[in-house]
């Protein structure tokens, strides 16, 4: 009926919610078995997923966790100590715990899993003989009898309040059952009592189904939910240890009020809708700008600019919110690691440890999903290839137990999962013999490889450095996938290593991936959209700056010689070469691969809505989707990938004229010839960052709020090229200075740069919103801020 339904699903989600963590828990425990308050957390979620199983009649389930919270129970009683190899037989039975809940999630029935095997190392553990008696004993038959008489009543026809006194009635039956039950097991000796006696008959009814919410709405906060109810309402007064269990219990309501589940579905169709907001939001500041050219000066246009930066504002705060209730912390993932550590520790005979940290950092649910597989293949390479033997660590000084550390964090509008390991590290030099061994580089690759490249070589499928294939690793798949996947969530791997000193990995994955920040570049009439995560930096260049290396266009960006490809003659644009002196330059980067990928305009940066092209246009080499500009047209989002592997076959046609001159010279631009404006409140800052610039021989020009700042711009007394801007400040802050900046067609490309000491994923938002290219915190080193200002302002350096 559906009424036995809607309990089902209520304990499958409270069990799943309370086994979440017990893989973590259970390996802490190991490492510290007199912690009473973690082993009574444990033994409760046993003891709670049994009282429900036998309940609704699961009796393998039962039977499982039954001898489980035996152990448990001696355990915390200090009758037996938790060993290496009685864990493994606890995490045994977890396995078989969680196969069970699955098999029952699927089939409504937890028949065909053996669990016989580990229950009778569970009674052995415990004291037993390990004979068990197999679940299946004669209560079931009874059930079976009394069916007929208990699916009697027509349940569709009951009235509502007869179905629920029906049900009450079955659930005081079953209690009383297994109450009697236990009392015989007591007297004959088979069961020691460890828990608060059931709740009495004279108890109302409704009082387990209480409990139950009580112990849902605590799953999330702790792994270890209340015990059975305790007779809070009975006459007697109960112990000040039952006091102190229940205690939490009266706090559980106002938890259930506050949280509420919601349909995954809903929740993506609610980011589509937010998703034609935003494009909805850019179509009307496209607008508004047109109507500002078009009346400069009108006074309505100022109550039309309140309106817009309103509707924008709240459409951020709005996209941001919806974001966050699709928001999952990546600890959902990280749990399930030190438990693979452990059992990998004993499998490899070696002393590892993992370190977790920002496992509260958040992600969209979609990538959380698609995250763990990659760092399950990381993990277990740093366990197996990375770490060395405890010998072998001691014969290099190290600590014999080695060290893996897994953090998130923040980084601008990327998540940074890190992988840290104190291993024996990458040898470059190996890899690439490796390599060269098993075909998949060249000798002339080998030669010409850094050791930064080399390292990247574990991501070519069919490469292994491994000895013998084991159950680990050896079999040369693994890595590949990881690449695979990171890179279809638009995320890059980056690799730093030292021999015998350790490796670090560090994935950068997009927050979401419905909504990112692009860079917007023109070719003649067409538009492309390039995920700003991939981009490094964007120069202007003369045309005698580019040089032709082996039929391939090149140029030198500081200490490194960049590749260069024009975007049209990726996508086969047809362009009409003009005389234009100068190029634009988008450095793309990808692991250590980058790419200089050559623009006739750029557009400006723009928050996009990514949509799929269909059916009939999908699978287009180097398109990822596409987007709705502010003015309505349709603008192809880059598949950066692909377009990196569709480079290496374009020869140096860029920027050549069509009859084949040589390309035009022009005098190299002078950084003396640049003017910025600082804007702070606060004349020490202003200081600063004039000392900082000093070096580029810029000129400066001072303001002390935003008010000064854009009534000096409109002056027109200085060609301002960028500005340094401080966000708290008296009469006009530095978001609204931006914004007011951003509304004259004449500074839309003037890069304002914030310099701040609000570090907030909130204020960052904002600042990107308002217009804001950079965004620099305090304190900052003096090179760091000039480094920013010069890759903004696009100076010429002297490469030659």
């Amino acid at each position: 009926m559906d009424e036995f339904q809607e309990i089902l699903q209520d304990f499958l989600v409270e069990s799943f919610e309370l086994v979440e963590k017990l893989d973590e828990d259970l390996v802490e425990l190991e490492s510290h078995p007199d912690d009473l308050e973690l082993l009574n957390g444990i033994f409760r979620v046993a003891h709670t997923v049994k009282g429900a199983s036998s309940f609704l009649n699961f009796d393998i389930l039962t039977h499982l966790t039954h001898h489980m919270e035996d152990v448990l129970n001696k355990a915390r009683h200090g009758e037996l100590t938790i060993t290496p190899d009685i864990m493994d037989v606890i995490l045994e039975s977890i396995d078989l715990m969680k196969a069970l809940l699955e098999k029952i999630r699927d089939t409504s029935s937890d028949d065909g899993i053996d669990v016989s095997a580990c229950v009778a190392r569970l009674d052995k553990v415990s004291g037993g003989t390990g004979e068990v008696e197999s679940p299946v004993a004669a209560a079931p038959v009874e059930v079976v009898e009394e069916a007929p008489e208990e699916e009697e009543p027509d349940y569709e026809n009951m009235d509502p309040d007869d179905v629920e006194a029906e049900i009450e009635r079955l659930l005081a039956q079953r209690q009383a059952e297994d109450k009697a039950k236990r009392e015989a097991k007591i007297a004959a000796g088979e069961e020691v009592p460890s828990m608060p006696p059931e709740p009495s008959e004279e108890e109302p009814q409704e009082e387990p189904k209480e409990e139950k919410k009580e112990e849902k709405a605590e799953a999330p906060k702790a792994p270890a939910p209340t015990p059975a109810p305790s007779a809070e309402n009975s006459s007697q007064k109960p112990s000040s240890e039952e006091a102190k269990a229940a205690a939490p219990a009266k706090r559980a309501p106002a938890t259930v009020e506050q949280t509420i589940r919601v349909d995954v579905k809903r929740l993506d169709h609610l980011m589509n809708l937010i998703g034609e907001l935003v494009l909805a939001k850019n179509r009307l500041i496209k607008i508004n700008d047109d109507v500002e050219e078009r009346y400069e000066g009108e006074e309505f246009l100022e109550e039309l600019n309140q309106v817009v930066s309103i509707v924008s504002l709240v459409t951020t705060d709005l996209q941001i919110a919806v974001m966050k209730t699709r928001m999952l912390p990546i600890g959902k993932v990280f749990n399930k690691f030190p438990r693979m550590i452990r059992d990998l520790s004993r499998e490899l005979n070696k002393k590892i440890e993992l370190v977790i940290s920002g496992e509260d950092t958040e992600l969209d649910k979609s990538i959380v999903e698609e995250i763990g597989d990659p760092l399950v293949h990381i993990i277990r390479n740093s366990c197996d290839h990375g770490i060395e033997t405890p010998e072998e660590r001691i014969a290099k000084g190290k600590p014999e137990e080695g060290t893996i550390a897994l953090k998130a964090y923040n980084e601008g509008n990327q998540i940074v999962i890190q992988i840290d390991d104190d291993g024996k590290g990458l040898d470059p030099q190996m890899l690439k013999e490796k390599s060269l061994q098993k075909g998949i580089i060249t000798e002339k690759e080998a030669e010409t490889m850094s050791d930064k490249e080399a390292y990247t070589l574990i991501f070519r499928p069919g490469f292994s450095t491994a000895a013998s294939v084991t159950s680990v690793s050896g079999r040369g798949v693994g890595m590949d996938v990881v690449k695979t996947n990171i890179e279809k969530l638009n995320g890059i791997i980056d690799i730093d290593s030292e021999v015998n000193v350790g490796t670090s990995i560090k994935l950068k994955i997009p927050l979401t991936l419905a909504i990112i920040q692009a860079l917007l570049v023109g070719v003649q009439e067409e538009h492309y959209a390039i995920p700003l995560a991939s981009v490094l930096e964007t120069v202007r260049i003369s045309k005698d700056e580019i040089y032709t290396v082996e039929g391939r266009s090149v140029m030198r960006l500081r200490d490194d010689v960049l590749s260069l490809v024009h975007i049209g003659d990726i996508f086969e644009v047809e362009r009409i070469l003009d005389a234009s002196e100068h190029a634009y330059v988008v450095v793309l980067g990808l692991g250590t691969s980058k790419l200089g990928l050559i623009v006739d305009i750029l557009v400006g940066q723009e928050e996009i809505v990514i949509k799929s092209l269909g059916d009939y246009l999908k699978g287009i080499e180097g398109i990822a989707g596409a987007t709705i500009r502010g003015d309505g047209g349709v603008t192809l989002i880059v598949d950066v990938v692909a377009l990196m592997s569709m480079a290496k076959d374009v020869k140096a046609t860029a920027l050549t004229n069509g009859d084949g001159g040589e390309a035009v010279s022009n005098e190299k631009t002078k950084a003396s010839d640049y003017t910025i404006m600082v804007v702070d409140d606060s004349k020490t800052d202003r200081t600063i960052m004039k000392k900082s610039l000093e070096p580029l021989g810029v000129t400066i020009v001072e303001a002390g709020d935003g008010q000064e700042a854009l009534n000096i711009l409109k002056s027109g007394e200085y060609n301002i090229d960028a500005m340094l801007i401080d966000i708290e400040m008296p009469r006009m802050d530095g978001y609204t200075l931006a914004s007011e900046i951003k509304k004259y067609n004449r500074y839309k490309n003037l890069p304002l740069i914030a310099v701040t000491s609000r570090t907030g994923k909130s204020d960052r938002m904002r600042g990107v919103e308002s217009g804001m290219v950079e965004y620099i915190t305090k304190p900052y080193s003096a090179d760091y801020l000039a480094s920013v200002v010069q890759r903004n302002v696009n100076f010429k350096a002297e490469f030659l």
